[in-house]
């Protein structure tokens, strides 16, 4: 029998491990959008926000967007972190090479929200295109970087076993497609990433999870059955821990017979496309993506 006393000195240390949690996700979310304001919009660029039953999004708009053409982005941020406002000068970047409108999703976060709430919100968004504003499915692409290269994925699925008409083609950026963290890379790969260690996937995996399968495939896709998903386009670097999560993804989804093109980038660091401020791969990285949206819309 746990005494009164120690009862109150675990309540206490459940209570202040719950505060450090918090605090740190709350610092690392503010930390994130801070970034972005290292790359101002370019003038001719338009961002307007909306509401999507409920959803926060905004539209990402370029010169030559062709009007009937749209790209659901969905950001990365290991589920627990990512917004608008630190995606805003990639997607901007896309809209202009695909000239395409690009809807970027504020899907909800954990641990606020946890699985499947992220899912929940992207498919909801997608329906939405196409039922209330009209855009034909072989007319939207699905995207998304890191954990929400995973969540592209994902919504792919849902939207296939839901019996919804898919999009053209979905783009994948250093996708995280196994929260259960069983690549080889993860460990192989673990001095060569500056960017993020297993430690920070497990963190919010176990956030974004809770008492969920990690192997759940609507939460990893690396693990769903993935016949019948339109072409993807693969990005990701030879610098970091998921890359065994693009290569697997690739290989199954190959297997499951799903038009796949896989660039693999020679020393690249996690979503890499994220600083064509600075680096010319990231621009060339971007040009791909539009080459390769382009190819698929109608």
């Amino acid at each position: 029998m746990v005494s009164k006393a120690m009862k109150r000195v675990i309540k206490t240390l459940i209570q202040n491990r719950e505060v450090a949690i918090k605090k740190r996700i709350n610092d690392s979310r503010a930390a994130l959008d801070q970034f972005s304001g290292l790359a101002p919009l370019p003038k001719d660029v338009k961002l307007e926000k909306i509401d999507v039953g409920g959803i926060s999004a905004a539209w990402m708009s370029t010169p030559e967007v062709v009007k009937d053409k749209a790209i659901l982005y969905l950001h990365g941020g290991g589920y627990i972190e990512g917004s608008i406002t630190y995606h805003k000068e990639l997607t901007q970047r896309i809209s202009r090479v695909s000239k395409a409108k690009v809807l970027i999703l504020d899907y909800r976060l954990a641990p606020e929200h946890p699985f499947p709430a992220a899912l929940e919100d992207s498919t909801r968004t997608y329906s939405w295109l196409v039922d209330t504003e009209g855009y034909l499915p072989q007319n939207i692409v699905i995207a998304g970087d890191s954990a929400g290269g995973g969540l592209t994925v994902a919504t792919l699925v849902k939207l296939r076993d839901e019996g919804m008409a898919l999009p053209a083609a979905a783009v994948c950026l250093s996708p995280w497609t196994d929260l259960a963290l069983t690549g080889d890379s993860m460990k192989e790969k673990v001095h060569e990433d500056p960017f993020m260690t297993p430690d920070d996937l497990m963190f919010s995996a176990s956030m974004y999870l809770g008492k969920t399968d990690p192997k759940n495939p609507y939460a990893s896709p690396l693990y769903a059955n993935l016949k019948d998903l339109p072409p993807l386009c693969i990005q990701v670097g030879t610098a970091e821990v998921l890359l065994d999560d693009a290569i697997r993804l690739a290989t199954r989804a190959k297997e499951a017979g799903v038009e796949v093109q896989l660039d693999i980038w020679e020393d690249m660091i996690h979503v890499f496309q994220a600083f064509a401020v600075l680096a010319p791969e990231s621009q060339e990285g971007i040009e791909k993506i539009g080459e390769f949206i382009k190819k698929f819309f109608k």
